[in-house]
């Protein structure tokens, strides 16, 4: 998906990494994913592709996505899901309610986990499921 951004980390380092860390990352490259889909698959302004977008990128959305897709997962990815569901953050919701915004973490975590740990064809899978 992203072949040119090198990813340095092997699997070890990124298990020791925060599971904010790959939501931070996983926040990315879900953005960019939908923004992409988007333009390829929509014959619309910026302004409506963003409108668009934050249908799909907002902490209500993705927290369903997981709802939805939480079945599929193995059990180290519904592991790394907890984990980052579960990361003490100190950020308040504005637009979300505690809950959603805490499976939204966990949901931007495994898509950074999978990411970083170059599971590129299951983080493939899993992104085709969101749209």
């Amino acid at each position: 998906m992203i072949e040119f951004i090198e990813r340095l980390r092997n699997e070890t380092d990124v298990n020791t990494m925060s599971p904010l860390t790959w939501a931070y990352v996983g926040d990315a490259v879900y953005e960019l994913f939908v923004r992409v889909n988007l333009v390829n698959n929509a014959n619309m302004k910026p302004h409506k592709l963003h409108i668009e977008s934050i249908k799909y990128v907002k902490a209500g959305a993705q927290a369903e996505i997981l709802k939805k897709i939480e079945d599929k997962l193995t059990d180290k990815e519904k592991e790394v899901v907890k984990r980052g569901r579960n990361a003490e953050n100190h950020h308040l919701p504005k637009n979300a309610t505690v809950q959603e915004y805490m499976y939204s973490t966990g949901f931007e975590a495994l898509i950074g986990y999978l990411y970083l740990t170059k599971q590129d064809e299951r983080l493939k899978e899993i992104l085709n499921e969101c749209m």
